[in-house]
């Protein structure tokens, strides 16, 4: 069994990688806004090599507790299985790498047991909502956040997920989980955040 949960988010993973539609910086995305000096608003400056959040550092809850956010969204009728902090479903956020909608390999289990779950619990339904900071117009943000959410939807359905349990929503800029403008703040706004 594990090795098929293996060999599927494998080809999940190959397969978005080769598939993308997008590039992460698609100029349509862009809405024609570039800086003087010909960079996107949502410049690398400022990243230094660093490999940003993962799973194990961040435990993939956020800062505001496993299961919620700081608007109030949290799961209803869920079991004990979401708050216990050695389950991968305890965790629902996914953290992205600057400018990119690309689902990082720390992250690929707690979406599988996601997955596992709403195939073994058709009746619930989740919504991906799609997160960047702000460091880029408002509209690249937008739709970079929507990128992000249909990349995690994306490798879910692959798996088996119904396209009907699933939502995607992009909230760019506006739902900082973290307010200040250095780059501990930057990775925690960039994520998507599985909202059951």
């Amino acid at each position: 069994m594990k090795l098929r949960i293996i060999l599927a988010l494998t080809i999940s993973t190959l397969l978005l990688a080769g598939c993308a539609d997008t590039p992460d910086e698609d100029p349509s995305l862009l809405g024609g806004q570039t800086s003087t000096n010909g960079i996107n608003d949502a410049s690398t400056s400022g990243l230094n090599g660093s490999t940003g959040i993962n799973g194990s550092e961040m435990g993939g809850s956020g800062m505001y507790g496993s299961g919620s956010n700081m608007y109030g969204s949290s799961g209803k009728n869920l079991g004990p299985e979401f708050s216990d902090p050695s389950n991968p479903l305890s965790k629902r956020t996914i953290y992205f790498m600057l400018d990119s909608s690309d689902v990082q390999p720390d992250f690929i289990p707690v979406i599988a047991a996601h997955v596992q779950y709403l195939i073994a619990n058709p009746s619930q339904h989740i919504t991906l909502e799609g997160h960047c900071d702000d460091r880029g117009s408002r509209e690249y943000n937008i739709g970079l956040g929507e990128q992000r959410a249909k990349s995690v939807a994306s490798m879910m359905k692959i798996q088996g997920v119904s396209e009907s349990q699933i939502s995607v929503v992009s909230y760019g800029e506006e739902k900082p989980a973290a307010m200040g403008n250095d780059e501990s703040s930057w990775e925690l706004n960039r994520r998507v955040e599985i909202v059951y």
